[in-house]
C-alpha cells in the first residue's frame, strides 16, 4: 500500500512498514494540495496538524483509492470521520498510546500554575529574584475535577490521588469500579462547584466551550483551570477576563483556540502556564503510537 504520513510518522513505524512492502511518504501539504494529493494513496495518516475534511474525502473518492484514514491521537475530531464513513473510507485512531503522556502534562501544568513555576523561572532569567512574588499554593487535599473521565481522565487521576488529591470525575459513560474513597463521578455543575482544579480531558462539542463566563461562575473563587484536549472547550476571553479579576488562580494551557496561538495576552499572562500542544509529544508516546499505527494497517 502507498501511505502517506502528512503529519510525520515515528521512524521505527515507517521501518516496520517499509519492510513490509509498503511505501510511506512523509509530507505535509496544504488543504487544496492534499486533496490532489490524497488521490493516489491507499492509507493517510494524520496528527493534530493536518484537518481531513469533506472536499478532501470527495477529492479521495474519485479515483476510489483510499480506504483508511488513520489519526495518530485519541480525538478525531479533524477527520470528518462520519463522512469518511459513510463513503467506505474506514476512520481509526491511537487512544491508548498518548494518554499517559498527556495526563502527566495535565499533571505539570498543575505544579507549575501552583508554584508559579513558568514566569518565575522566566523572571530569573531576566536577572530577578521575586522571591517574595510567588506565594503558591499546595494540591495536596485539594479536590480535582476531571471533565472526561477515560483513558487519559483516568491516567490523570490516579496520579492526582496518590499525591493526596480528591478526585471528582463527569461523563457521560461512568465506570462504578473506578470509585473510591478518594475518587467518585459527579454532575457538571457540582463538579464545578466542589473542585479547586478543573482539568479537560473531552473532545469538543460542536464547538462550543465548556468553559466559558457562565461556568466559570460555577466555581470556587481562586480555581485552577488546565486544558489538554482542545483549544475551543475553553472560551479565552472569559478565561482571560476571570484571571485578571482573581477568580481563576491560574491556568495550564497546551491548546489553544487558534494554533499556532495568536492571543498573545493570554499565553503571556503571569498566572499562565503555556505549551505549544505537546501533549503527545514524548519519544515514549511516539513509539506507541507508530506501533499502534503499524498494528492498525497491518491488520487493516
Amino acid at each position: 500500500m502507498r501511505i502517506l504520513a502528512s503529519d510525520g510518522m515515528e521512524k521505527n513505524a515507517v521501518a516496520a512498514l517499509t519492510a513490509a512492502g509498503h511505501e510511506v511518504v512523509e509530507q505535509f501539504y496544504e488543504p487544496a494540495e492534499l486533496a490532489e494529493q490524497v488521490k493516489n494513496f491507499d492509507v493517510l495518516v494524520v496528527r493534530s496538524a493536518t484537518k481531513v475534511r469533506k472536499p478532501i474525502i470527495d477529492a479521495a473518492c474519485e479515483t476510489g483509492k483510499l480506504k483508511l484514514i488513520i489519526r495518530g491521537g485519541v480525538g478525531i475530531d479533524n477527520i470528518d470521520h462520519e463522512y469518511a464513513e459513510s463513503k467506505g473510507i474506514k476512520v481509526r485512531n491511537t487512544p491508548r498510546a498518548s494518554s499517559d503522556s498527556v495526563a502527566e502534562l495535565a499533571l505539570a501544568h498543575m505544579l507549575s500554575v501552583s508554584r508559579f513555576i513558568n514566569i518565575a523561572g522566566h523572571t530569573m532569567r531576566e536577572g530577578k529574584w521575586e522571591k517574595k512574588a510567588y506565594k503558591g499554593i499546595e494540591i495536596a487535599g485539594k479536590t480535582l475535577g476531571i471533565i472526561g473521565y477515560g483513558r487519559i481522565g483516568q491516567a490523570l487521576g490516579r496520579r492526582a490521588q496518590a499525591l493526596g488529591m480528591k478526585v471528582v470525575a463527569y461523563d457521560i459513560f461512568k465506570i462504578p469500579e473506578l470509585e473510591n474513597e478518594n475518587m467518585r463521578y459527579a454532575e457538571m455543575d457540582e463538579l464545578f462547584e466542589v473542585s479547586d482544579f478543573i482539568s479537560l480531558h473531552t473532545p469538543s462539542i460542536d464547538g462550543r466551550p465548556l468553559i466559558n463566563a457562565e461556568t466559570i461562575a460555577k466555581m470556587k473563587n481562586g480555581v485552577v483551570i488546565i486544558n489538554t484536549s482542545r483549544g475551543n472547550n475553553v472560551d479565552e476571553q472569559a478565561l482571560l477576563d476571570a484571571l485578571n479579576s482573581g477568580k481563576v488562580f491560574g491556568a495550564g494551557l497546551d491548546v489553544f483556540a487558534e494554533e499556532p496561538a495568536k492571543n498573545v495576552e493570554l499565553y503571556s499572562h503571569p498566572r499562565v502556564s503555556c505549551t505549544p500542544h505537546i501533549g503527545a509529544s514524548t519519544s515514549e508516546a511516539q513509539k506507541r503510537i507508530g506501533a499502534e499505527i503499524v498494528d492498525i494497517i497491518t491488520k487493516f
